[in-house]
C-alpha cells in the first residue's frame, strides 16, 4: 500500500497539524512549531527543501525549542531523510525508529466483557483524570502502551507514579479546547466505573480531505494483556473512518506493529523520533 503519494499526504498532515496551536518558524531545512508547552509539536524537515538537513539546522531548532520552554524534539519519515538519524545523534538526541502503519482493511476488535467505551466530551468533569491515567500508563510502558514520542501529541506530561493529589493533575485547557473543536477525539475504556485505558485520534483537513492519526493508546499496567489497547484502537479507527480518507499510527516497535497488522493495518514506512535522552 506504500506509495510516494501516500507519504506525501502524511507529510502534509504533519505540516498542517500544528497550525491551530503554534506559529511555525523556518530554521534552515526544518520547520519548528512554537506553541503552548502543554501541547508541544516536534520540528520536522520542511517540505520541498533543497539539500539535506544539517547539524547546524538541528542545533538551531533545538535552541529555538528550548528557548521557548519546549522539549527538544525532531520527527521525520525515515524513508525520506535517511541521513537525519546520524545528524540528530550528533546533536545529542536519542533516535527511535517506529513502524508507521495505515488502516488498510481494519478488523473490528471487541473489548472484554464488562468494559464499556465512552467518547469523551470537552465538558467531561473527569478530563483531568483521563490525562492522569495516560500519564500513569506512559510511565510504565508495555504492550500497546503509548508509542515513543506520542505523549507530545496528547498533552500529557511526565507525572510521577506516586503523585496522588488532584492538585497535581496536569492542566486541561488546551486539551479541552481541542476536544471541543474536534481536533482531538478521545475515547476511554471504563470497567467497574473506573477508566482503565485511553486513546485518541486527531483529524486534520489536508487540502479538502480529512486525515487522522491515532495517538496515545495506553492501558494501565495491571489491566494489560486483555486486548484493551487493541479494542480502543479499533474503535478509534472506526470513528475516524466515518469522515477520514486516511487513518495512520506509529507503533512502539515491530512486535506491536505485528499486532496491528493482524488487525488489518499495513506498514508503509518508518517514523523517526529524536529527543533529549532521559536523565
Amino acid at each position: 500500500m506504500s506509495s510516494p503519494g501516500l507519504l506525501d499526504r502524511i507529510e502534509r498532515y504533519f505540516a498542517l497539524a500544528p497550525l491551530p496551536e503554534a506559529t511555525v518558524r523556518t530554521v534552515g531545512s526544518l520547520e519548528v512549531p512554537i506553541g503552548p508547552v502543554e501541547w508541544p509539536f516536534a520540528a520536522r524537515p520542511r517540505a520541498g527543501r533543497e539539500g539535506e538537513v544539517t547539524l547546524a539546522d538541528v542545533q538551531a531548532a533545538i535552541a529555538l525549542q528550548e528557548g521557548a520552554g519546549l522539549p527538544a524534539s525532531l520527527e521525520w519519515l525515515g524513508d525520506r531523510c535517511r541521513g537525519l538519524s546520524t545528524v540528530a545523534r550528533s546533536a545529542g538526541l536519542a533516535v527511535d525508529e517506529l513502524p508507521l502503519l495505515v488502516a488498510d482493511d481494519p478488523l473490528s476488535v471487541l473489548l472484554p466483557t464488562g468494559v464499556r467505551l465512552y467518547l469523551v466530551g470537552a465538558d467531561d468533569p473527569r478530563l483531568a483524570l483521563y490525562q492522569r491515567l495516560a500519564a500513569l500508563a506512559f510511565a510504565s510502558p508495555g504492550p500497546l502502551a503509548v508509542p515513543a514520542g506520542a505523549e507530545r501529541r496528547t498533552g500529557v506530561p511526565d507525572v510521577a507514579l506516586d503523585d496522588p493529589g488532584p492538585e497535581h493533575l496536569p492542566p486541561t485547557e488546551v486539551l479541552r479546547e481541542r476536544v471541543a473543536t474536534g481536533r482531538t477525539v478521545m475515547m476511554v475504556a471504563v470497567e467497574d466505573g473506573q477508566p482503565v485505558a485511553i486513546g485518541s485520534h486527531q483529524p486534520v483537513d489536508v487540502d479538502g480531505t480529512e486525515i487522522s492519526e491515532v495517538v496515545g493508546v495506553a492501558t494501565l499496567p495491571r489491566f494489560r494483556g486483555r486486548g484493551l489497547g487493541a479494542g480502543v484502537t479499533s474503535a478509534l479507527v472506526e470513528h475516524a473512518r466515518q469522515t477520514a480518507d486516511l487513518v495512520f499510527l506509529s507503533a512502539g516497535d515491530d512486535d506491536v506493529a505485528r499486532v496491528y497488522e493482524r488487525a488489518g493495518f499495513a506498514r508503509v514506512a518508518t517514523s523517526c523520533v529524536a529527543e533529549r535522552p532521559a536523565g
